[in-house]
């Protein structure tokens, strides 16, 4: 329960940060670094529990079962480490923080750094993969935003680290829905000890790059190492936390984490040694090129994560104590350091080596800081940097493979530590005893501004001197990493060896160094290499946003040729694939085809011909329409009623509404060349004989899948209703359904969106259909006299239709969709026997219909909680006097919703893209005539030859068409 509480009180935090920001401005700090110090000390608590006994803390409670994903939480001793430093430090730098920031509001810091904090508890806590991946990019997220709070130009910084750390993300996620999907759960703890790894070693070696792909990102490993300098746009507390002690530490923990599963694949060792000792090296030479001490302690940091992950990659029990006694040394002091970048800042006025120096006597707490800390960097005894160093090399040592493996690992540790020697000397001595190059105005910073880096390199001094103390903490990581117990026997003083003499000989090349280079001087601002790590990315970044772009291109256009080129194209190739292997061949052809089949084929053909010969928009319609009902005609044919009918009333809509758009446009097509008509002849032949084909291959009158008879054979026990596909839509796959609902409902307030913004909706141009009230052939009001009284009669029948078929749709033929859809028949009806559009205009509120559907059928979804699962269908039964029974369930209200949003979004088709008001004297079906002021209307867009010679187009008092 403890876990549970940590992750409480954090998340609290977070919440009360906004209120505690604007009461109190930069000062918020204080009660945050007050939460976080408790916090630590409640981690500190459980220490003999969890170091001296061996215990392990767990907390389990249900998030969703169903997948068996749930919130478990456990600390053994690596996590209570992770989550002292994210604490302990955070505390820190909380604390810092109210010094660092001049006076006012904060505007979103203090609540992103306690939203990280409580990120990177729930990181490093998680028992469950599909839990520490949601908590992984929760880290980055809140990363993203520090590092652009500091303006606009850290916008380009925050953008190329949120995408390089991302693409480890979705390396992460990947990783674990393979491991979910083969071990058979998303608990942490079980995975790492399945004997899958051992037994399936290229699976293994999968996760492990994957693994390793995220881990390296997030902790600026090369090829991906830039990202970290680059995010020094952040102000100083962010780098102090994210980008020293906690975030960059995430990548380090994920990597002990999956020690124990990968330590033995030979990827495994070979990929984080090399490139780890490769980032160390890489990360020490460009610290020293550093004029800026911000980028030089960034690019150091980067050195020493390099040094962690080969040590880690080493996967031994000394190279693990190495490990984890690094860690906590690297936090100590970076943190340290980067506060005191702050501090030199605030009171120099700059963080350029090139301008500093001789600050030792006028800020000599502030010297003795930072010379604690940048001796714990480089190593120097008796700070803890010192023993964790020599560990290290003791570590690297053991690094498998040939015997000349370890020699070599730790040689290029002594390397990057020879540099690490120089850059931490140049950056103490150009500072604070470096030729005075500054201002001479220049004071101690406060005690407040002082206590956390005090504090840190203190901590760095008092675990050197007192170093056996941990020895538990390094033993049980160890145990958790490899499980093995190994003595750490950690010491200041062990006699002489060869990790020692390796020690003093980065000491003493290291002064060499800085004797060569004068302090540095020489190597400061070279360039080493043609191109930068932002440089790369952008390049790359613009090529991915031109090869979009140019595939964008081709379909970035109005003609619907264009944008069915590729689906029809992919379509005929997958159906000549099929028909290619000859899947599932009937056996005998007549045994799939029935005569009437027949008749239908040869009704669609002839209506698909006529829709595509006819050079009339309204013929071709009504072609449409003949092989949409032709269509319906068959699938009853076949039993499948509610496809069916729902088929039959979304042609009867189709047309009602295709033809109130068409009235909108000329009355022919436009001419196109032969060619054109060929080329498209062709394409379309290819494509309906591809798909009948891939018909033909694939369906037929077969025995059902297996996943149609599961459907069968349990609709009824499953969900309480025997109608399977209706079932299927509103219980099995009722997220689906919600989804395409909320998709129709904003293609419903699209429509009212669009034709009110683009003016279509009052003005039709020339485009109209003008003609003379005078004639009686075109009296609305007679016309439509049989049709409205008609529809006085069908309309509650339908609506009353509607709601029978809504009611009964769980256990027979109907359904919400289907329901909305005759109710919205119904409603067309009564529009299309108007006499005008302003009488035929249903004044319903439709956008407060569609959106009402849409929130009932979320609703029933919350219902679903009830019994554990958003969408879970309830059910109930009620016994009627008489002794019959009635089954209710929440799916009903879900299809109640689909009803309202399909009812609301034919309302918005029939009132937005009916004609509007006639003017007087103009005939009542919306067609205007010319005034004595006004010319006939033309229709430029119409082909002279669009007007056959008809006598209905003979059109009185000289009206044209």
């Amino acid at each position: 329960m403890v876990l549970l509480i940590l992750l409480l009180v954090l998340a609290a935090a977070v919440i009360g940060t906004p209120l505690a920001d604007r009461l109190l401005g930069r000062n918020a700090g204080w009660p945050l670094a007050a939460v976080l110090l408790a916090l630590a000390g409640v981690v500190l608590a459980l220490a003999p529990s969890v170091l001296a006994d061996g215990r392990t803390i767990e907390f389990t409670q249900p998030w969703m079962p169903q997948i068996g994903v749930e919130l478990r939480l456990r600390m053994d001793g690596v996590g209570w480490l992770f989550t002292l430093l994210v604490t302990g430090v955070g505390a820190l730098i909380m604390a810092y923080s109210t010094r660092y920031f001049p006076g006012g509001r904060r505007l979103g810091f203090y609540f992103l750094m306690s939203l990280f904090a409580f990120a990177m508890t729930g990181l490093v806590l998680a028992d469950d993969v599909v839990l520490l991946f949601v908590f992984w990019e929760l880290t980055t997220i809140a990363s993203f935003y520090l590092i652009g709070l500091s303006g606009p130009t850290a916008s380009r910084p925050a953008i190329r680290t949120f995408l390089v750390t991302a693409m480890g993300g979705l390396a992460l996620l990947t990783a674990v829905v393979l491991m979910s999907l083969r071990v058979g759960t998303t608990q942490l703890s079980v995975i790492l000890a399945d004997p899958v790894w051992s037994q399936d070693p290229a699976f293994a070696t999968t996760v492990a790059v994957l693994v390793i792909l995220a881990a390296f990102t997030k902790s600026a490993q090369f090829p991906f190492h830039y990202w970290l300098p680059d995010a020094m746009a952040a102000s100083t507390p962010v780098s102090a936390y994210l980008h020293a002690a906690a975030m960059v530490k995430a990548g380090i923990y994920l990597l002990m984490r999956f020690t124990p599963a990968f330590s033995d694949l030979v990827v495994w060792n070979a990929v984080l040694i090399s490139f780890g000792l490769i980032t160390a090296i890489l990360g020490a030479v460009f610290a020293l090129q550093q004029h800026d001490l911000k980028k030089l302690a960034a690019y150091s940091t980067v050195s020493q994560l390099g040094l962690l992950v080969a040590v880690i990659g080493v996967g031994t029990e000394a190279a693990l104590i190495a490990a984890t006694v690094h860690t906590l040394a690297h936090a100590l002091f970076k943190a340290a350091l980067f506060m005191m970048v702050g501090v030199i800042d605030h009171r120099a006025g700059t963080r350029d080596l090139r301008e500093l120096g001789g600050l030792a006597r006028r800020m000599p707490v502030s010297a003795g800081v930072t010379v604690l800390a940048t001796l714990s960097m480089a190593g120097i005894p008796p700070l803890l940097g010192f023993v964790s160093k020599e560990n290290v090399f003791k570590g690297l040592l053991e690094a498998p493979g040939p015997e000349w493996a370890g020699a070599l690992a730790g040689t290029a540790a002594v390397v990057a530590s020879v540099f690490t020697f120089a850059y931490s000397f140049r950056f103490t001595y150009g500072t604070f005893w470096g030729t005075p190059r500054g201002s001479t105005d220049v004071g101690e910073a406060g005690p407040a501004f002082l206590t956390g880096p005090v504090v840190a390199a203190g901590s760095g001094l008092a675990l050197g001197l007192a170093v056996p103390t941990l020895n538990q903490l390094a033993e049980r990581a160890t145990v958790d990493t490899t499980g093995a117990y190994y003595p750490a026997e950690l010491t200041l003083w062990h006699g002489l060896s060869v990790d020692l003499f390796m020690s003093m000989a980065a000491i003493g090349l290291g002064a060499l160094l800085v004797w060569w280079t004068a302090s540095g001087e020489r190597l400061a601002g070279r360039t080493l290499f043609p191109v930068t790590g932002p440089t790369v990315f952008e390049a790359i970044y613009n090529a991915v946003i031109r090869l979009g772009r140019r595939v964008g291109d081709l379909t970035r256009s109005d003609s619907p040729t264009r944008h069915l080129v590729m689906p029809i194209l992919v379509l005929t190739l997958m159906a000549g694939t099929v028909a290619g292997v000859g899947l599932d061949v009937p056996d005998q052809f007549a045994e799939t085809t029935y005569p009437l089949d027949w008749l239908l084929v040869a009704l669609a053909i002839a209506a698909v011909i006529g829709a595509v010969v006819t050079g009339s928009r309204m013929a071709g319609l009504v072609m449409v329409g003949i092989a949409g009902f032709t269509t319906a005609l068959w699938l009853f044919l076949l039993g499948a009623y509610d496809v069916a009918l729902t088929q039959l009333v979304v042609e009867i809509l189709t047309v009602v509404i295709a033809a109130l758009v068409l009235r909108r446009l000329p009355k022919r097509f436009h001419k196109v060349p032969r060619t054109r008509t060929v080329l498209t002849a062709l394409v379309a032949a290819a494509a309906g004989l591809s798909a009948a084909m891939g018909a033909y291959f694939l369906t037929g009158r077969r025995d059902i899948s297996e996943t149609g008879q599961y459907f069968l054979d349990n609709s009824v026990e499953d969900t309480g209703g025997s109608n399977v596909v209706n079932t299927i839509l509103v219980d099995y796959r009722a997220m689906d359904t919600l989804g395409e609902l909320v998709v129709l409902g904003v293609a419903g307030l699209i429509i009212i969106a669009v034709l009110n913004s683009s003016g279509l909706l009052p003005s039709y141009g020339d485009r109209r259909v003008v003609v003379s009230r005078t004639s009686a052939a075109y009296d609305a009001d007679d016309n439509t006299l049989i049709m409205r009284a008609v529809s006085y009669i069908l309309l509650p029948l339908l609506v009353i239709w509607s709601f029978y078929l809504m009611l009964r749709g769980h256990n027979d033929v109907g359904g919400g969709f289907i329901a909305g859809l005759v109710g919205g028949a119904g409603f067309a009806l009564v529009y299309l026997a108007a006499p005008s559009a302003e009488v035929a205009r249903i004044r319903l509120a439709y956008p407060m219909i569609i959106g009402a559907g849409i929130v009932v059928a979320v609703f029933s979804g919350v219902l679903g909680y009830v019994d554990g699962s958003f969408l879970r269908p309830l059910h109930t039964e009620i016994t009627l006097p008489w002794g019959d029974y009635i089954h209710l369930t929440t799916a009903l209200v879900f299809d109640i919703g689909v009803y309202l949003a399909v009812v609301g979004v034919i309302l918005t088709a029939l009132n937005q893209l009916g004609l509007d008001e006639s003017r007087p004297g103009d005939s009542t079906l919306g067609i205007m005539a010319p005034t004595p002021d006004q010319p006939p209307a033309s229709t430029p867009e119409e082909d002279p030859g669009d007007h056959p010679e008809d006598p209905l187009d003979a059109v009185p008092n000289g009206g044209t068409r």
